[in-house]
């Protein structure tokens, strides 16, 4: 089933792979999806979206095991302050839901950060559009698709991995 995302990318002639996946409703996390694909919880990025104190809405694509820096975040995005906008408010802002929102292809083209990690690996994985359906993708390709600036987003934890 092609989504939004994937006619977008097909478009712009940029290669990619769907990757369907068993949908838990009780555990949407980027840890459910990693383990369904036999994937690295490295490679599988979630895409957040959140609200700016200056700028309004824009979005973050961070590695799924990581939590986002909202001050980090803030600062990328020529913000004081951001917050993660609320679950209910996603559908109407993206077009998408939550566990299926894609960095592509959303109602407008919001400021979008994607966090330097990403150009580590040859590909990561997406949500292509929809609960249960990802998109392979190399991560350079991903920046051009979805007008991506690169930086440091993630909190640091006490714990070295």
């Amino acid at each position: 089933m092609k989504t939004n995302a994937a006619r977008i990318l097909d478009s712009l002639g940029i290669k990619y792979e769907l990757l369907a996946y068993e949908v838990d409703e009780s555990d949407l996390s980027a840890m459910a999806v990693a383990e369904k694909l036999s994937q690295n919880i490295e490679q599988v990025f979630k895409t957040l979206v959140l609200q700016g104190d200056k700028t309004g809405i824009f979005v973050c694509i961070i590695p799924g095991a990581e939590e986002l820096d909202l001050k980090k975040a803030a600062h990328i995005s020529g913000n004081k302050s951001a917050v993660m906008v609320p679950v209910k408010d996603i559908l109407g802002l993206t077009g998408y839901i939550r566990g299926g929102c894609s960095p592509i292809g959303m109602k407008k083209l919001y400021p979008s950060f994607i966090d330097e990690s990403c150009i580590l690996y040859e590909n990561i994985f997406v949500s292509a559009g929809l609960r249960g359906l990802q998109l392979k993708i190399n991560p350079n390709d991903l920046i051009r698709a979805a007008s991506c600036k690169t930086g440091d987003l993630i909190q640091i934890s006490g714990n070295s991995k």
